[in-house]
């Protein structure tokens, strides 16, 4: 399931959506075009990956915290980096909507970070859960984590608790349905628990999925309700 559009115009112009879709889409084309030397070198690509790629390992020794944020604007390919510029331009202006232009990074940024310590916890601790559960977690510390996809993983759960009933235009094989939001997201959701349990990673970072869904609705039920509610009272005044 492709989501492609949504039904669901915002009230304002979604100038921090803008923002953060061009910086995703600068930095990872810088870095393809010198990893491919064809802008600077292939050495620029590389120190990239050296000081702004997250490491786990590093976090929990207190080096390079920084990565966390750094490591949420770069991307490993093009499918990688047009998949979640994709969701993002679907979903994240009605989020902008709620929370305006500030809170929306602010929450933005915190989905991220989230989603990154959960991906830590799950490598940390997946040795017990695995020997509890007969399950076969991967726990790779050392494996730099880079990608938006848990800061608008957030902007998913967030986009699930306000506007549930939203109409999502959906690629669905061969055909295009308007599908709630509700169900859609419900649906990636819980797809994200079965790949992590089951390990189906390939290379993908699902517990990061999931904490930045789980902190998207947080704040949509603490902060985004109230943003939206207010935002909705001015432009019926």
């Amino acid at each position: 399931m492709l989501p492609l559009k949504d039904l669901n115009r915002s009230s304002t112009t979604p100038h921090m959506n803008r923002i953060l879709l061009a910086v995703n889409i600068i930095i990872f084309t810088v870095y393809w075009l010198s990893s491919n030397n064809i802008l600077l070198d292939t050495k620029f690509a590389i120190d990239i990956e050296n000081k702004f790629v997250m490491i786990p390992q590093d976090i929990l020794q207190g080096r390079m915290l920084y990565t966390l944020f750094t490591s949420m604007f770069m991307h490993a390919t093009w499918y990688h980096l047009l998949g979640n510029m994709l969701f993002l331009y679907v979903f994240g202006d009605n989020i902008e909507d709620a929370f305006g232009h500030a809170g929306y990074l602010m929450f933005y940024l915190f989905s991220g970070l989230a989603a990154a310590f959960t991906h830590i916890a799950s490598m940390l601790f997946a040795p017990t859960v695995n020997g509890m559960f007969g399950l076969a977690i991967t726990s790779d510390l050392t494996s730099g984590v880079v990608g938006a996809s848990g800061a608008i993983s957030g902007i998913l759960g967030a986009y699930m608790v306000l506007y549930p009933k939203a109409k999502i235009v959906t690629l669905i094989f061969y055909f295009m349905l308007p599908i709630p939001a509700i169900i859609l997201l419900g649906i990636w959701f819980a797809l994200q628990w079965m790949y992590g349990i089951f390990d189906v990673s390939g290379g993908v970072a699902y517990f990061a999925h999931i904490g930045g869904f789980v902190a998207g609705i947080i704040l949509a039920l603490t902060v985004g309700r109230k943003g939206k509610k207010a935002r909705e009272k001015r432009t019926k005044l």
